[in-house]
């Protein structure tokens, strides 16, 4: 039985990608579309990707609104990485088309010897107010980069950058047992930083078993300025399926050491959709029986209301 909170019909996704086509780079190198909604790795390995009715090769802002609509969902935040390749031109697009139904995400790759340039042109001519690094490494910075301390020179660099244009950080720092999982680090970070709005993407990738990791990197990371959004919490619970009790698990450990009001309902479409409906995205947090009405319309709209379209 789905709880009858406040917003139900008003639902903000706070993950979520438009894609004009498949162009990523991760570990496995070049991540190129193979045709069906399926992509394929540059090590010959492929996969599906995006729902067939989505898209081919593609996922449209208007693919995304006719899944948001049917779902109950109103708004989304746009982001980007790796993953698909950067979509910077066609999120832009996408929001100066619906500026009602999204709000959208810059990401750039801070090695590339004309960065500033980039910068300039998403932050200044674009005029994207928020900017997400994935530095993962699987399909971040870091699966093709040498390894980097979130709190070290070239991040540091990158948040002063953030601060300094009034932007708003997202960081998807990849699964626990990486190099690039450093809470502590990008703890570090937000306290010098506490002028800068931070949200770590996934809940942190917490898997079934990873508990204990996950209450402490919490523990860390429960500061003023630092937000959580639970995209492909479900995915990374696999291969347990609705209603993800290990995800709930997570749920009620992150309720109680950062507080509900700390974290968004996000679905990580399109790709998440290839394995499980929308309405099961919802519903695990929904009918998980960790959070009253009043904490799941924070989940739901409120906080990421506030984050983002404010």
């Amino acid at each position: 039985m789905t709880v009858n909170f406040e917003y139900k019909n008003k639902i903000i996704d706070a993950h979520a990608h438009v894609v004009q086509y498949i162009a990523g780079f991760t570990s496995r190198g070049e991540l190129r579309a193979a045709g069906g909604g399926r992509a394929a790795y540059a090590d010959g390995t492929s996969f599906e990707m995006i729902p067939a009715r989505m898209g081919d090769c593609s996922a449209s802002p208007e693919a995304l609104i006719a899944e948001m609509d049917e779902n109950g969902v109103d708004k989304a935040v746009l982001l980007q990485g790796q993953f698909f390749g950067f979509q910077n031109e066609y999120t832009a697009e996408a929001v100066r088309k619906y500026p009602s139904r999204f709000v959208g995400a810059a990401s750039y790759d801070m090695f590339c010897r004309r960065a500033e340039d980039i910068k300039r042109h998403l932050f200044g001519e674009l005029g994207f107010k928020i900017v997400k690094f994935e530095v993962s490494d699987g399909s971040g910075l870091m699966a093709y980069r040498p390894a980097f301390a979130l709190d070290g020179e070239e991040m540091t660099r990158e948040y002063a950058y953030a601060a300094d244009h009034g932007l708003t950080v997202v960081v998807d720092i990849g699964r626990p047992g990486s190099c690039c999982w450093q809470p502590e680090a990008l703890a570090s970070a937000a306290k010098r930083f506490s002028s800068l709005t931070f949200v770590v993407c996934h809940l942190l990738a917490p898997r079934p078993g990873d508990g204990e990791l996950l209450k402490s990197a919490l523990g860390r990371l429960a500061l003023p300025n630092v937000y959580f959004d639970l995209a492909s919490l479900p995915t990374n619970q696999r291969p347990k399926v609705f209603p993800y009790p290990s995800a709930v698990e997570h749920l009620k450990t992150a309720k109680a050491v950062v507080g509900a009001d700390r974290l968004m309902f996000g679905t990580d479409m399109p790709s998440n959709l290839c394995r499980d409906s929308y309405a099961h995205l919802k519903d695990y947090i929904a009918e998980g029986g960790v959070f009253t009405p009043e904490e799941l319309s924070l989940i739901f709209r409120k906080t990421a209301e506030r984050v983002y379209f404010s």
